[in-house]
C-alpha cells in the first residue's frame, strides 16, 4: 500500500472522529439545555415553559382554634376564628395573638386594621388587632352581623325581640357604645359605617323588598334622613366606599346609593346569576354565572363609576375571589390564579397546584394569597414577573 493510501485512511479516520465529536457535543449541548430550560426557542415555546414550572412558593400555617374555622386577613396579618378561639399570625408565620373563648358557629371579618369575631347566634363578641384585644364585651341580644371602618370604629346588628326587628349600635375605636337605633319596621341584615365615623348605613328587608336606612350624622344623634327602597329586589350586601357613597349589591343589579337616598345604576346583570364579588376601593370583581349552563359564566372588573376594567369567560367553577391594591386573586376548583385588574392572568399563577377541599381565597397582598380549608391554612406568594 502506497504512502498516500495511508495518508488518506487517516485522513478519513481523524475527520471520522471530528464529526463524531460533533455530533455528541450537539446531543448533549440539548441535553443539558432541555434540563435546565435554557433553551432560547420561540416565545410561545418558553411561555409554556415557564407555565409548567410557575414562580410561586406555597407554605402550610397551623392554626390552632377548634373546629368550624374561618379565616379574615388585613395587610401583612391573618386571623383565625374557631370553636376554641381566636389566633393572629403575620405573614411571616409568626403567632401574634391568641386567645380563648368557645363559639359553636364563629365567624369573623375584617376591618381597618383590626378584626372582629363572635358567634353566630351569641351574644359574646371579641374585637381585636394583630397583638390585642380591643374590646370584648356580650350583647343584649343575639348577633346578627358585624363590621367596622379603617378608623377601629365599629358596629353590631343585634336582634332583641319584643317587636324590634334589629338594634344597630355603634361603637369608637376604644370600644366605647357612641350610638344605637332600634329598627321597628324591616329586619335588620347589616351595617355600616362612613369612613368619618358620621353616617351609618343599615340594610334591612321590608315586606316589599330591600331598604337602605341613612342616618347622616350619629354624633348628634339624628332621626333617620334618607332611605332607598328597592321594591321587589334583594340586596344582599352594602359597603362604604371612600367616597362617601354606599355600593349595594343586589341578585341582579350593582348600584350606588348617596346619602341622600337617590340611586344609581353601576352594573345591571339581569340575565346572569351573581355567583362571587369583591371589592376595596380600588376596584370591583363580579362573577356572574350564565343561567343553566353549569360552571360556563364571566368575570367582570370595574371601578365604582361603572367603568369597566376587563371582562374574561370563565368555565371552571369558582370557589371564591378576593380584591386587594389592583390584585384579583380567583380560587377555582382546580387552583388558583392570580388578575391584575384588568383580568389579565399574570404567569406565576398556580394554577397546577391542588386546592381540592379548600373553601375561601384572602389576598394579603398584591403577591401573596391565603388559601383556607376547615383543615389547613396555606400561603401562596408569587414572584414578580420579570
Amino acid at each position: 500500500m502506497s504512502k498516500d493510501d495511508n495518508s488518506k485512511k487517516k485522513r478519513v479516520k481523524i475527520l471520522s472522529f471530528a464529526l463524531l465529536f460533533v455530533i455528541a457535543g450537539i446531543l448533549i449541548t440539548i441535553v443539558i439545555t432541555l434540563l435546565t430550560g435554557n433553551c432560547s426557542g420561540s416565545a410561545s415555546q418558553r411561555n409554556m415553559r415557564s407555565r409548567r414550572v410557575p414562580n410561586v412558593t406555597v407554605e402550610e400555617f397551623d392554626f390552632d382554634t377548634g373546629r368550624n374555622k374561618m379565616f379574615a386577613a388585613v395587610p401583612g396579618f391573618i386571623a383565625s376564628a374557631g370553636t376554641l378561639g381566636i389566633q393572629v399570625f403575620d405573614s411571616a408565620g409568626n403567632e401574634t395573638l391568641r386567645d380563648s373563648f368557645r363559639m359553636s358557629q364563629p365567624v369573623i371579618t375584617d376591618f381597618g386594621s383590626g378584626f372582629i369575631a363572635y358567634d353566630s347566634g351569641g351574644s359574646e363578641i371579641r374585637v381585636f388587632n394583630n397583638n390585642r384585644i380591643i374590646s370584648s364585651f356580650d350583647t343584649d341580644g343575639i348577633i346578627v352581623s358585624a363590621s367596622g371602618n379603617q378608623n377601629g370604629w365599629f358596629c353590631v346588628v343585634t336582634q332583641k325581640g319584643g317587636g324590634i326587628r334589629g338594634t344597630v349600635s355603634v361603637y369608637n375605636n376604644n370600644g366605647t357604645n357612641v350610638f344605637n337605633v332600634d329598627m321597628r319596621t324591616g329586619f335588620v341584615l347589616s351595617a355600616e359605617l362612613s369612613p368619618d365615623n358620621k353616617s351609618l348605613a343599615i340594610l334591612n328587608l321590608t315586606d316589599s323588598g330591600s331598604r337602605v336606612t341613612f342616618y347622616a350624622d350619629i354624633t348628634a344623634e339624628d332621626e333617620q334622613d334618607r332611605f332607598f327602597d328597592l321594591p321587589d329586589g334583594l340586596i344582599i350586601d352594602i359597603k362604604y366606599l371612600s367616597t362617601g357613597d354606599v355600593l349595594a349589591v343586589s341578585t341582579d343589579l350593582l348600584f350606588l346609593v348617596d346619602d341622600s337616598g337617590d340611586g344609581k345604576a353601576l352594573y345591571p346583570f339581569p340575565d346572569k346569576r351573581l355567583g362571587n364579588y369583591s371589592n376595596d376601593d380600588t376596584f370591583i370583581a363580579l362573577h356572574l354565572y350564565d343561567y343553566g349552563i353549569g360552571s360556563q359564566g364571566r368575570l367582570v372588573t370595574l371601578l365604582s363609576d361603572g367603568t369597566v376594567l376587563g371582562e374574561l369567560s370563565v368555565d371552571r367553577e369558582i370557589i371564591s375571589m378576593s380584591v386587594f391594591d389592583n390584585t384579583l386573586v380567583v380560587l377555582k376548583n382546580d387552583g388558583v390564579v392570580f388578575y391584575n385588574n384588568e383580568l389579565t392572568e399574570f404567569k406565576s399563577s398556580a394554577s397546577y397546584i391542588s386546592t381540592a377541599g379548600s373553601s375561601q381565597v384572602l389576598t394579603i397582598r398584591n403577591d401573596t394569597a391565603l388559601v383556607t380549608s376547615d383543615s389547613s391554612a396555606v400561603i401562596f406568594r408569587r414572584e414578580e414577573e420579570r
